[in-house]
């Protein structure tokens, strides 16, 4: 893979997860080689990410012909087949990859990963399960992305009693304890990274933010918006 200035990511297996981080990271403006070895599987996804390609991930070399080594962090998304994983994670600590992320279905699994290998072991259903019960606590959380045990991302649509009022107006950092890391003018358009102060939200907008946990613990700001 072709090595571009923006951080680049492989994920590695493309069921219904994999996909969806691919073309999520996609749309973020990420470089993003996906791997699986269903065909079909590839197809599904080619046309969002930079590219798609049929491998065997329990094989190092075809990931290495792929260009996994020259990515910057790797999703291994098999999460229910044991040895698959246990393999994938095995070959990219090998080629170099430095950060390595894989999907487990359960804590045993999520053992195994991190003794072979993976810098981060993630649970889709159950946080997402936390995620959604969190986005209840506003009908403006479209979405929200747990970076690590300190901070999250969320994508806000603008409250009605924000439009027509400037960034630096709402002065959100001060008033919710949150920042304002991009703009989005409509859901399907890309997301404006660092919007000016004096930006003024407009009704459509989506607002990406990232907040300190304990903030949303409190639902402080869940509650304001």
């Amino acid at each position: 893979m072709k090595r571009l200035s923006q951080q680049q990511f492989a994920v590695l297996g493309l069921g219904i997860f994999g996909s969806t981080v691919a073309k999520t990271l996609s749309e973020y403006n990420c470089e993003v080689l996906a791997i699986d070895k269903d065909l079909k599987c590839v197809d599904r996804v080619a046309e969002y990410v930079t590219q798609a390609i049929q491998s065997d991930i329990t094989d190092k070399e075809q990931l290495r012909l792929a260009g996994v080594q020259d990515c910057d962090v790797a999703i291994v998304a098999t999460g229910s087949h044991l040895e698959e994983s246990v393999m994938a994670i095995i070959n990219l600590k090998e080629l170099g990859v430095p950060y390595i992320i894989a999907k487990a279905k359960n804590k045993r699994y999520m053992q195994i990963f991190s003794r072979v290998g993976a810098d981060r072991v993630v649970r889709p259903e159950k946080e997402m399960g936390e995620q959604v019960a969190k986005s209840i606590l506003s009908r403006n959380i479209i979405d929200m992305i747990d970076i690590d045990s300190e901070f999250s991302i969320l994508e806000v649509k603008a409250p009605q009693k924000w439009v027509g009022r400037s960034l630096k107006e709402l002065d959100v950092r001060n008033r919710y304890g949150v920042n304002v890391i991009g703009i989005r003018k409509h859901a399907d358009l890309r997301l404006s990274i660092s919007p000016d102060a004096d930006y003024v939200i407009e009704a459509e907008d989506h607002m990406m933010v990232i907040a300190d946990v304990k903030t949303l613990e409190k639902c402080e700001f869940l509650n304001k918006v």
